[in-house]
């Protein structure tokens, strides 16, 4: 029954710190920005934000999903709106018949059917309940996300009878907190139904030359004055390891993007491109024949098109 009950006690629009009538994109943006808060690698070692952060999460899982929101907002209104189990209780002894179309609501959305002539199980007639679905963090390499990766996540809940460890496949392309959700790996049911799910919260390093946008991966690479001028073919490296290489034209200037087609994530929905920006090379310290030649250079320059 924990899940009627928290259904109906939680009023998940409040943890989240919007209305309800708030848009599905300003439920993500409210997510994101508490997630990002009380996020358990952001305050290491402090239980509060933790069981905050799983309120968080458990409260977007719900109201972040547009079948299920439906859902939730549809008990809470025949239901009471909110005043826990005591929206029941405020109308009597009632039983599961007396409460017609919310009958039909909780067996839809808790695996049960329609009581006939039982309470069953508190009075409601429910199907077995599934068991609790677990949480846990997982930290990757930005290649790691990129690449996808198969990791083993050990999981320690009051909900299992012995610590375990589960195999998570990490798809490639997944972004930063984003959650992967195991089907099954959760908590067992304490009376036959179906286990529970594993949600991953993804936490992603950053990486010393790459960085990303979308299904995109950006570098940037310096080139030298001539070969801004004159031209070049210049090795650039990639996520996989290995160059490879872009053709510069003559007259390149500073800040240019040069797009490299399929070598970016390559995700199971869209693959993206490696994006290349090209920053000249000016010297801090030319050498003598540097600064001779720089010098001849001026001399038949053309003039910088400066104002006065």
């Amino acid at each position: 029954m924990e899940a009627q009950r928290d259904w109906l006690e939680k009023d998940y629009y409040r943890v989240l710190g919007v209305e309800a009538t708030a848009t599905a994109k300003e439920l993500s943006k409210a997510y994101r920005t508490l997630a990002r808060k009380y996020h358990p690698d952001t305050n290491p070692g402090d239980t509060s934000t933790e069981d905050r952060f799983k309120e968080i999460s458990s409260a977007y899982e719900v109201v972040g999903d547009e079948a299920t929101r439906k859902k939730y907002d549809e008990f809470r209104r025949l239901g009471g709106g909110g005043g826990g189990y005591g929206g029941f209780g405020q109308r009597g002894q009632q039983n599961v018949g007396d409460l017609g179309d919310l009958s039909d609501l909780l067996g839809g959305l808790f695996g049960g059917g329609r009581a006939s002539g039982s309470t069953g199980r508190g009075g409601f007639g429910f199907g077995p309940m599934p068991g609790t679905d677990l949480q846990a963090q997982l930290t990757l390499s930005f290649e790691e996300a990129v690449t996808g990766v198969t990791k083993t996540v050990r999981l320690n809940s009051e909900a299992l009878s012995s610590p375990m460890e589960v195999t998570v496949r990490i798809p490639a392309g997944v972004r930063n907190g984003q959650r992967i959700r195991v089907p099954g790996r959760g908590a067992p049911s304490s009376d036959g139904g179906d286990p529970g799910d594993l949600l991953v919260s993804i936490t992603i390093t950053p990486h010393e030359v790459f960085d990303r946008d979308g299904n995109n991966l950006l570098v940037d690479v310096p080139i030298t004055y001539a070969e801004a001028v004159l031209g070049a073919d210049v090795k650039v490296p990639t996520i996989g390891g290995g160059t490879v290489t872009v053709r510069v034209p003559p007259g390149t200037p500073s800040g240019k993007v040069m797009r490299v087609r399929g070598r970016g994530v390559k995700s199971s929905s869209q693959g993206g491109d490696l994006l290349v920006t090209v920053s000249v090379h000016v010297p801090t310290d030319p050498n003598d024949a540097e600064r001779a030649l720089v010098e001849k250079l001026a001399d038949v320059s053309t003039p910088a098109p400066r104002g006065s």
